[in-house]
């Protein structure tokens, strides 16, 4: 399965013999999946079954979902006489005109001048197949922004794979570096055991274990073999399927502490130990690159 991106758009429009039905989805990046409905009234009733489908197509990203209704020009409110209220005001008028003793009839005029008496009237429509034209363009929509998405994460796909063979090429490079520099790690890991020995006596045992602990804060071949098989998995993880984006967030953040371990031990071993900075630099930005396009990733 492809990786996706969260950021994407799409609009359908649908006819109906009620009017003009249009949907839009707008998705960007987020850390979980965050829908946000915008829909007319009359449409209400759809709103669970969309939410539904949204969900089994998205994981992750702000969703926003527009849906507009014209109603057909055939189809316009109409103006209506409220004829319980009228029937009330004309038995009202005549009682008190056989009460008062009045010959007089009602004016309509008149009855239709009080508030309420003239309704507006939207013409009666088919809730199921309004909600069946949404859905049916939900469908497409989702379709179209999956397709948008899938284009955007095989572009960062293509930027993935470059910056984790850039980060290889890196530790290849170091290595090389790391071989002619061992006799520097090794001359700076005898200056800290003088140091350390200097008008003191250890226990033998005790002088092992510090002299294993400098060794192993001197060499940085550890994190370079880290530092290689995490590009690999980077590479791996892109190609499985699942939440991609949250993986690869873990696996950077790993690959960033290796290469922050390697920059805290090139020091003080002169022009060696320069080049292994700049490319322990180096391998910090590719890193960093990586998780500006992984915040994408869904």
């Amino acid at each position: 399965m492809p990786i996706r991106s969260m950021t994407g758009f799409a609009r359908v429009s649908r006819s109906t013999p009620q009017g003009e039905l249009t949907l839009s989805i707008k998705s960007v990046n987020h850390k979980g999946l965050d829908l946000h409905l915008h829909m007319p009234v009359e449409l209400d009733s759809a709103e669970p079954a969309l939410r539904s489908a949204l969900r089994k197509r998205l994981t992750r990203g702000h969703v926003q979902v527009m849906v507009h209704f014209k109603r057909a020009g055939g189809n316009s409110s109409s103006i209506v006489i409220n004829e319980p209220m009228l029937r009330a005001w004309l038995d009202s008028f005549r009682a008190a005109a056989s009460q008062f003793g009045l010959d007089t009839q009602p004016d309509l005029n008149q009855a239709l001048r009080i508030p309420g008496m003239l309704e507006s009237r939207a013409p009666e429509a088919s809730t199921e197949d309004l909600d069946a034209a949404l859905l049916d363009a939900a469908a497409e929509a989702l379709a179209e922004l999956d397709a948008f998405r899938i284009r955007e994460g095989a572009a960062i796909e293509v930027e993935i794979r470059q910056r984790t063979e850039s980060i290889a090429d890196i530790v290849r490079r170091m290595e090389a570096i790391r071989s002619r520099a061992l006799p520097h790690f090794q001359h700076r890991l005898r200056d800290r055991l003088a140091d350390l020995l200097a008008g003191a006596s250890l226990d033998p045992a005790r002088l092992a274990q510090e002299a294993a602990v400098l060794a192993e804060k001197s060499d940085i071949s550890e994190e370079l073999v880290r530092l290689r098989t995490h590009a690999t998995q980077t590479e791996a993880l892109i190609a499985a399927e699942g939440e991609t984006g949250k993986k690869l967030d873990f696996l950077l953040q790993e690959m960033n502490r290796e290469a922050n371990t390697i920059l805290s031990k090139t020091g003080g071993i002169g022009e060696l130990g320069l080049a292994l900075t700049d490319l322990g630099l180096a391998a910090k930005a590719e890193i960093d690159r990586i998780r500006e396009q992984s915040l994408n990733i869904e």
